[in-house]
């Protein structure tokens, strides 16, 4: 029988794999046999995979909830969502940022690949959006509060490019009640590509962890 560290190893890498074929569909023509052995293959591993039993979402691992803080830059990585979509390495979809804190502040970096192409040789916008998301959420590990986000506003400097290492930057800036505003950017070089204000509404965690109500 398997360890957890074994699963979580071998997810990892399924996903990592995954994500490698993603890019090389989207980069290259691939040729009929190619994409018929490929469907093939997929096909068979899903129907195997739907047939084992359920995963539960990792935060209910934990008997306890509290908001997992992000680790430093210096420090070993820490498992806070493997299975995001945005930065989760477990996630054949995610898109591959990684994240940390410097302080008060969360920081992330991120390349982005041929499948998150939108127009030619740039990213898609919702891309870009979904980074800046991911990157406030690690500002609530910080500060250590559960939250919703209300609202996010993107305003896009340049065209996000493909294949270049960007680094982004959040912050907290106001917290008052259950509202919490925040900053960040994101930087190509000394490029600026993007910069975003949001209202987080904060929800206590057994509301968190259901899934229930609204940040209205």
């Amino acid at each position: 029988m398997s360890t957890p560290l074994e699963e979580s190893q071998a997810r990892i890498g399924a996903a990592t794999a995954l994500r490698r074929l993603n890019h090389a569909l989207m980069a290259h023509r691939a040729d009929l046999a190619t994409l018929a052995e490929i469907t093939a293959i997929a096909e068979t591993m899903a129907s195997s995979l739907e047939g084992q039993p359920a995963r539960i979402h990792p935060f209910k691992a934990t008997a306890d909830f509290s908001m997992p803080e992000p680790h430093g830059e210096d420090e070993s990585p820490k498992a806070l969502f493997s299975d995001s979509v945005v930065s989760g390495k477990a996630n054949p979809m995610s898109i591959g940022a990684s994240l940390w804190k410097d302080g008060d502040e969360a920081l992330m970096r991120v390349t982005l690949g041929p499948a998150f192409e939108g127009a030619p040789g740039r990213a898609h916008g919702g891309v870009m959006a979904a980074l800046i998301d991911e990157l406030m959420g690690q500002v609530l590990g910080i500060i250590g509060t559960p939250a919703f986000t209300g609202r996010l506003t993107v305003t896009y400097r340049n065209p996000t490019p493909l294949g270049v290492e960007l680094i982004g930057r959040a912050r907290a800036t106001e917290w008052r009640g259950r509202k919490i505003s925040m900053t960040a950017e994101v930087r190509a070089g000394d490029t600026l590509i993007a910069e975003s204000e949001a209202l987080f509404i904060s929800v206590d965690p057994e509301q968190f962890m259901s899934g229930a109500g609204t940040p209205a």
